[in-house]
């Protein structure tokens, strides 16, 4: 299992194009990919699952990954938020 974290710094927060462009990202891997904020979790493959955590800017996110594409596909949710979020 792979994690990462995240602090939202686009003023609006994970609204929804960028929640939407995560959850693309997210459904090219095979990885259990999970998302947790402010005692939350959702399932990152699901955008109405990660819209209910409603996370504002400066909120951290975390990502847990899991499977056989673990690797790639935290690196490339990792780099995700770095540019888009």
């Amino acid at each position: 299992m792979r994690s990462f974290e995240y602090a939202i710094k686009d003023e609006l927060g994970l609204h929804a194009r960028p929640a939407g462009k995560l959850v693309k990202q997210a459904a090219r891997f095979n990885s259990k990919i999970t998302l947790y904020s402010e005692g939350q979790s959702a399932d990152c493959k699901r955008l109405i699952s990660v819209m209910t955590l409603a996370a504002k800017q400066n909120d951290v996110l975390r990502f847990t990954v899991e499977g056989d594409d673990e690797d790639i596909a935290c690196k490339t949710l990792e780099d995700f938020c770095r540019s888009s979020l």
